[in-house]
């Protein structure tokens, strides 16, 4: 048994499907003498198609984002027609018969083994275009994800150092029934991904990929976070037992989804689902969403093959509209940096601190043309949502100071210009700023007069109040939602919000965790966004919940000075008022 951090609940037992990139599982086959000519013949196929790749996106990102940022993808042509790099790939296939993969990675090593020695941070970001440039010369020669996902049995369990956006792409429709990482934490990318899908999930399992081989037998508890390879018949049986009654308590869940959300004393909520894509719109509206609560719009971008231009955007945008007939939606600007980066948006800066430097909103002013362009596409498809009977409503990330509101409104009013001069339809949707840095919460009554409404990013609040990187794994677990700082934040933030009859959305993590859901009913909260695969379970726990005792338990939380302390006593509470669901939430 491995422990690792739970990220989404439940329990699976399934086939292990490991994804290893070109530098975890290089291919060791050596290669016949009527393979060689072959070989390299498709490396240069590879080779040439990759020489195209990077002309076209260079092309692409001169005319949506500048000059200088798709500069970068001429010094990656030039790396790649570097006649060293292609004369030690061509001699290792001929004189020592390897495969282009391997005869790649080989060439990664050794390049990364001579710039460890510098110190220089120029020559060291070179080594993140070399590693580009060979990541696209492999996806040609072959897929990232070797095996072949119908030829396992039964279900699948996978199993990645970090499951990338890329990754869930490849998977398509594979049958995956969990997760498990290497790196990560209760919000990576795998975390969400795995609550969108509603599968069980666990990270920071560190060195699983050198313990687990595809076809292994494995179970993930993604309530305590344990992993177990190769179980005994006992064990499996067990925890087979335990995934039925999982299963059979997310079905009968689910049956609620035409049932109206309310507490138990009758008033009502709004649950709303948050998304990264037309799938998961769809999900959302099989699980009875009220609508979406937000759209993560980058991984639309990280899952492009180059950039996603007004037209590409703006058909996304209506897909989701129309999986979501008459709802309303709120779509939120790209939030890209720190963990998530795309190479034309300046992934080569180097920052010693990436989550608290240039990323989202920040990153966003930087390219004003590029910004510009999906503002556009969400104001057009804004007219298109008023047409079927909904609304969309536009939401910017890591709003700092109420200048930075006043310049966004500043940008929206003049994209509605230049709509309005190309005849082009369009509305101007009501304009909400995400609140996650503590400035903001501090300030939230004077930046209120900016903004038609708040949504609250509780992973990135709770990261920047406790003032612990969440990805970091020596500090991780001092991002706790339910910590006493964090409480008494959104207290006031959902009192000053209240108050100014502005709505309000919590929709990070903490909405769709039953125990902190509770608190923030009785804090005055009532709209909550969520991965869609918990909206039935916080609509029973809801159900089971009266205003006035929600009132009564966040008072008695708040009064709480350990996490522990308010931990134990939910606990208690929970098992009480609705003993059922304590399967659906993670430890």
């Amino acid at each position: 048994m491995r422990k690792g951090i739970a990220v989404s609940p439940g329990v699976a037992v399934g086939t292990a499907y490991c994804i290893y990139e070109i530098f975890v599982n290089p291919d060791t086959k050596r290669l016949e003498d009527r393979e060689v000519t072959a070989e390299l013949a498709q490396y240069e196929y590879a080779r040439d198609k990759t020489t195209d790749d990077l002309r076209a996106l260079q092309k692409k990102v001169e005319a949506q984002v500048g000059h200088e940022q798709a500069a970068i993808f001429a010094v990656h042509e030039t790396i790649l027609r570097d006649a060293p790099f292609t004369k030690k790939v061509r001699d290792w296939v001929v004189h020592e018969r390897m495969t282009a993969q391997a005869a790649l990675h080989r060439l990664m090593a050794e390049y990364t083994q001579l710039f460890s020695r510098t110190k220089d941070e120029y020559l060291r970001d070179r080594l993140n275009d070399i590693r580009d440039v060979v990541v696209r010369i492999s996806a040609h020669l072959s897929d990232v994800l070797k095996p072949e996902t119908h030829a396992l049995p039964g279900p699948l369990i996978v199993v990645a150092d970090e499951l990338l956006p890329s990754h869930v792409v490849a998977l398509g429709d594979a049958d995956v029934h969990g997760i498990v990482t290497q790196a990560g934490s209760q919000t990576s990318h795998a975390a969400i991904i795995a609550r969108s899908r509603g599968i069980p999930a666990v990270s920071g399992v560190a060195g699983v990929l050198r313990q687990v081989k595809t076809g292994d037998t494995i179970i993930v508890d993604g309530r305590d976070g344990h992993v177990i390879v190769n179980p005994d018949s006992e064990t499996k049986s067990a925890y087979h037992k335990l995934e039925r009654e999982f299963v059979h308590l997310k079905d009968q869940l689910a049956e609620n989804r035409d049932q109206p959300a309310v507490t138990a004393d009758g008033v009502s909520l709004q649950l709303l689902a948050n998304i990264n894509g037309v799938a998961d719109a769809d999900a959302s509206e099989r699980m009875g969403a009220a609508g979406v609560g937000l759209f993560r719009t980058e991984y639309l971008y990280l899952t492009h093959p180059d950039v996603p231009d007004e037209e590409e955007q703006l058909d996304v945008y209506r897909r989701v509209v129309d999986a979501c007939p008459g709802r309303d939606i709120v779509i939120r600007t790209l939030d890209i940096g720190g963990d998530k980066t795309m190479v034309y948006l300046g992934r080569n800066y180097r920052e010693s601190n990436p989550f608290m430097g240039w990323r989202s909103i920040r990153l966003s002013f930087e390219h004003p043309e590029f910004f510009n362009t999906q503002i556009r596409a969400i104001l057009r498809a804004a007219a298109y949502a008023k047409k079927q009977g909904g609304q969309i409503r536009i939401l910017f990330p890591m709003i700092t100071t109420l200048e930075e509101v006043r310049r966004l409104r500043s940008m929206v009013r003049k994209a509605c210009k230049q709509l309005s001069d190309a005849g082009k339809s369009h509305v101007r949707p009501p304009v909400g700023m995400m609140l996650e840095v503590p400035a903001a919460a501090l300030t939230v009554r004077d930046m209120l007069e900016a903004c038609d409404f708040v949504s609250v990013g509780s992973n990135d609040l709770v990261q920047y109040l406790m003032a612990a990187d969440r990805d970091n794994p020596k500090v991780s677990h001092l991002c706790q939602p339910l910590a006493p700082a964090v409480l008494r934040v959104l207290s006031e933030v959902i009192r000053a919000c209240n108050e100014a009859k502005k709505p309000i959305t919590v929709c990070g993590e903490m909405a769709g965790q039953p125990r902190s859901v509770v608190l923030l009913l009785g804090m005055g909260l009532r709209s909550f966004s969520m991965s869609s695969a918990f909206i039935p379970t916080i609509k029973d726990v809801a159900a089971h919940v009266s205003i006035a005792q929600a009132e009564q338990l966040a008072h008695r939380a708040m009064e709480f000075k350990t996490i522990a302390q308010v931990k134990r006593y939910l606990d208690t509470q929970l098992r009480r008022l609705a003993p059922n669901l304590a399967v659906l939430d993670i430890a």
